[in-house]
């Protein structure tokens, strides 16, 4: 998820690109960089870090000449944070720069072919395919070579092109990512979204997939990659900046969980091919699972329990016994550790201390090290064997709610990837395993379509002080997230237990009108967790439970009911969670709580 903006005016180019930027700063921030075509050449200027230091560098572009230009903000996916990787990228003869939003899944194989025929990289990104690409297919006509190259990509794009035969032609085309126009008097623009445009324009043109636009600054053309001209309606919108920001949002928090669909389909783009897990760049071979006796998962918070759903999905497909263990307990207690334990760290950031020190710790003892992250180049990334990337993009509130969904999307794939690697799965399972596994960004998009009916429940529990949340196998592991995420951002004491605890001493707490949360799609187990609803039910208890579709068997001991749509039982956890991520987040609004930054919370915990 990155942010890319693009100008052809009257006006010098620079100035805008960098206020543009400056308001998609949210969708990536750990470098930046503008292209401006002054003339017959094209002026670069990169930064690692914030716009603020592009802006510093360019004198807020004032330095930087030329009417036409591309900008970018990065939240990288392939190659670290650096200038090399920033972008935009350049052709070898100079005459292409390019901006890139999304990934391109066949870079690899693009790549080497460039290499092979001479061309010389200068970064580790997908992106920078692009450019080389257009180079060797250039032919004078700008649109053609733009739809040729569009054929070649696999994967998701968004692109902003400059090409120097065209001094006043800004080029525009996408894929599965996002990307609109601006239409003004004296200039036209292209944007990730409305954020980088509101406050120039309202009139704007929204770009479908495979469609190439040509814009100058007295016109916009939108054609097919047949080159046929289309016609495009102008919308016009009324959201201010602040709220364009947040997608219409009142808050980052409900903006992140309404992103989790293409969060999820970002995390295993390009990693599901022929009914197999294919994993980049990844040194763990069969031969090295094959001597693998014990994987140890290692987190903190929401990470945390992602990987009690990675230790329930993992030993159930690989037969291989796995641990989960908290980073600051880890570090301290002596881990017995060798080269035959495969430990896995899994952190948003990339640097939480408490899992960087027990990485350190497991690596220092002989462990092979696999970490999953979002962020590229942070130090849990740089100090492990290998790395799973999430690809969520940045998340601004600091309840996760993306993050967490798309380490539990990783942790399937790695499940499936060890099962295959190993045997202990026949192939149509671990097929099947993964086409339910793609399904689950439309499962999700339907439950988000539910949120009125969530939010009208989130009333009830306003007023609570203390409530419980209970469950079985993975119910269990999803009620750990449900209840952090209640107590979090509400402020309310709630705690979760495993349903059949509740007799071991937890059940005294139960009194008139407590509330309890059952999560009840773990099928196998509902008989179990039905006579657990009876016990609370009986004590006094008010209970909502969250099952699957067209399951009945609950409705007489419950008194309100969330239903989810039924998926693999291994995969509840993608569904369950959504419903009292939202639930969360209403009762946190109806108490006036601060969402996106509750009290004595930070993003990363990088301190002890």
């Amino acid at each position: 998820m990155c942010g890319i903006v693009g100008f052809t005016g009257n006006n010098k180019a620079a100035p805008f690109l960098l206020e543009g930027l400056k308001k998609l700063e949210y969708r990536g921030y750990d470098s930046a960089g503008i292209a401006v075509l002054s003339g017959d050449k094209i002026k670069t200027e990169k930064t690692v870090g914030r716009i603020k230091s592009l802006m510093e560098k360019t004198d807020n572009g004032k330095t930087v000449d030329g009417n036409i230009g591309i900008g970018h903000t990065r939240w990288a996916t392939h190659g670290a944070p650096t200038t090399e990787n920033a972008h935009p990228h350049l052709s070898g003869n100079l005459k292409f720069a390019v901006v890139h939003n999304g990934i391109i899944e066949n870079y690899s194989a693009l790549r080497q072919k460039l290499i092979d025929e001479g061309v010389a990289f200068n970064s580790q990104t997908d992106t920078e395919v692009v450019p080389h690409l257009l180079q060797k297919y250039y032919n004078g006509n700008i649109t053609e070579t733009v739809s040729k190259v569009m054929g070649l990509l696999e994967g998701s794009f968004a692109l902003g092109i400059v090409c120097s035969d065209y001094p006043d032609t800004l080029i525009a085309a996408k894929r599965f990512s996002p990307l609109i126009i601006g239409v003004g008097e004296k200039s036209n623009i292209i944007a990730s979204d409305v954020t980088a445009i509101a406050a120039v324009t309202k009139d704007i043109i929204y770009l479908e997939d495979d469609e190439i636009a040509l814009l100058t600054p007295s016109e916009v053309k939108v054609l097919d990659t047949n080159g046929k001209t289309l016609n495009k309606e102008i919308t016009t919108i009324s959201w201010d900046v602040s709220a364009a920001e947040k997608g219409g949002f009142k808050h980052y928090m409900m903006k992140e969980i309404f992103e989790q669909p293409k969060a999820i389909k970002q995390a295993l783009s390009g990693r599901i091919k022929n009914g197999e897990v294919y994993f980049e760049n990844f040194s763990l071979t069969k031969e090295k699972l094959k001597n693998i006796n014990r994987i140890v998962i290692v987190a903190c918070g929401s990470a945390y329990h992602a990987g009690i759903v990675g230790k329930y999905v993992i030993e159930e497909m690989t037969r291989i016994p796995c641990e989960i263990d908290l980073a600051s307990e880890f570090r301290y207690r002596k881990p017995i550790i060798d080269e035959k334990v495969l430990t896995v760290l899994i952190s948003q950031s990339g640097e939480t201390a408490d899992t960087l020190a027990a990485l350190k710790e497991a690596k220092s003892l002989g462990s092979h090290i696999v970490s999953i992250v979002n962020v590229v180049g942070s130090s849990i990334a740089k100090a492990s064997d290998d790395v799973l990337y999430t690809w969520a993009g940045p998340e601004i509130a600091v309840a996760t709610t993306k993050g967490y969904s798309t380490q539990v999307a990783v942790l399937y794939l790695f499940s499936a990837f060890i099962a295959k690697a190993l045997n202990t799965l026949d192939d149509k399972t671990i097929t099947d395993f993964l086409n339910d596994v793609k399904e689950l960004p439309e499962k999700i998009e339907e439950i988000l379509k539910e949120k009125d009916a969530i939010k009208e429940l989130a009333k009830h529990s306003v007023n609570d002080s203390s409530l419980f949340f209970i469950g079985r196998n993975i119910d269990y592991a999803v009620s750990l997230e449900a209840s952090l995420k209640l107590k979090e951002i509400s402020y309310i004491h709630s705690e979760s237990y495993a349903a059949g605890e509740l007799k071991h001493g937890t059940i005294s707490l139960i009194e008139e009108g407590r509330t309890v949360i059952a999560l009840a799609c773990c099928e196998t187990l509902k008989d179990k967790l039905l006579s657990n609803i009876k016990e609370v039910a009986a004590r006094g208890a008010f209970v909502i439970t969250c099952a699957n579709e067209g399951n009945t068997d609950f409705i007489k001991e419950s008194n309100e009911m969330i239903y989810v749509p039924k998926v693999n039982e291994l995969l509840i956890a993608s569904t369950e969670v959504i419903p009292f991520q939202i639930y969360s987040y209403y009762v946190a609004y109806y108490k006036g709580c601060d969402i996106d930054k509750p009290r004595n919370l930070a993003k990363s915990v990088t301190v002890e």
